[in-house]
């Protein structure tokens, strides 16, 4: 608990227990005895994702105090709230703790009364989950991108990845087998569709803006009593970049029922339903600042960023599973695969999805 009481300046900590289920980082829920809030949420950055965690820290502070402001000047009509994580501070002022061992500690606020889902329930729950990112992106798009650190070079970049995977294919190879033969076919027949984002905004016709870069279905918190969407948490990745790769991992994401720990990957499928109420609901928030280019790309980013996270979660297992946390040998194989099902159901559903799209410009 010694990392905990560096952040409480008043009380004493009474619980501290694992919390949540993330890939990446540690993270723990601290319940407080005297303090004005009881709880808050302990986090230890893991340093191979985070190489500058004070980075991290600063776009934390700048997005958090912007929504903030951006909340106090236009509060929210209907009764309905919505926040994001603010960053607490030490006894002496400061935004983390090193402890003796060298891990890097923080602290934020916890949401209260909110809760998590791994998959889509029903239409009226896609609708929250799309209406929080583009509450997300609308408090954060008269914020310059550039006032951002980009803290994860090359995220979100899938010709990045696609490099690094030809690298580690190259240097480590692939034990064969038939799921991994699949993989490495899918990932070949894609090859040249990895840049058509960045590509685009080469051309200058997609802008970069803030992006939150991790918006799947369990970062988004629900109103336990209203099943409101409340906030976004998971602020790690915010960075400047293109909104589309938000877009397209929260369809991702939203719109697989299964969601992504399934092992039974050979039956994923990707539900136009769910796109549709996603997507409705987003576009409640985000018309105002979407150009017609813009919507022109939504498609292409549904299919690149599910074919992204299973390129990523496929070159993780042949590296030997270094990035993602896995459960057992094969665990970023089975997540990978579940991906790569996912956008050949999207392709197959291209005509239909495109005639949502223009349905709800």
């Amino acid at each position: 608990m010694g990392a905990a009481e560096q952040f409480t300046s008043q009380g004493r900590v009474l619980d501290l227990h694992e919390y949540g289920h993330g890939n990446v980082n540690d993270t723990f829920l601290v319940t407080v005895e005297g303090a004005a809030e009881p709880h808050f949420i302990l986090q230890r950055l893991n340093p191979r994702v985070f190489r500058r965690p004070e980075l991290v820290m600063g776009n934390l502070r700048i997005v958090g105090d912007h929504v903030a402001r951006r909340l106090a000047r236009w509060p929210l009509s209907g009764g309905r709230r919505f926040e994001v994580p603010q960053v607490l501070l030490t006894r002496d002022g400061r935004d983390h703790f090193i402890d003796p061992g060298g891990s890097f500690w923080r602290a934020l606020s916890f949401i209260d009364a909110a809760e998590t889902f791994d998959t889509i329930k029903d239409t009226g729950h896609a609708g929250e989950v799309g209406y929080a990112l583009g509450m997300f992106h609308s408090l954060l798009s008269d914020l310059a991108p550039d006032h951002l650190s980009d803290t994860l070079p090359g995220f979100h970049l899938t010709p990045v990845y696609l490099a690094h995977y030809d690298e580690i294919l190259e240097r480590r190879g692939a034990r064969p087998s038939p799921e991994v033969n699949y993989g490495l076919r899918f990932v070949a027949e894609r090859r040249a569709f990895a840049p058509v984002l960045e590509d685009a905004r080469a051309q200058g016709r997609l802008r970069p803006r803030p992006m939150h870069g991790d918006p799947k279905v369990n970062n988004v918190m629900l109103d336990t009593a209203t099943g409101q969407a409340v906030s976004m948490v998971d602020l790690d990745t915010v960075k400047p970049g293109l909104v589309h790769y938000d877009i397209g991992d929260g369809l991702r994401s939203g719109c697989n029922p299964q969601g992504e720990e399934t092992d039974a990957w050979e039956t994923v499928r990707f539900e136009p339903e769910l796109c549709r109420a996603m997507l409705a609901g987003y576009l409640s928030q985000a018309r105002d600042f979407l150009t017609e280019t813009d919507y022109s790309y939504i498609y292409d980013a549904i299919r690149l960023i599910t074919f992204e996270l299973g390129l990523r979660f496929f070159t993780d297992y042949l590296a030997g599973n270094v990035y993602f946390k896995a459960r057992h040998p094969e665990h970023n194989l089975v997540r990978a695969l579940v991906q790569f099902k996912l956008t050949e159901s999207i392709e197959s559903q291209a005509a239909s999805l495109d005639a949502i799209i223009r349905d709800l410009r």
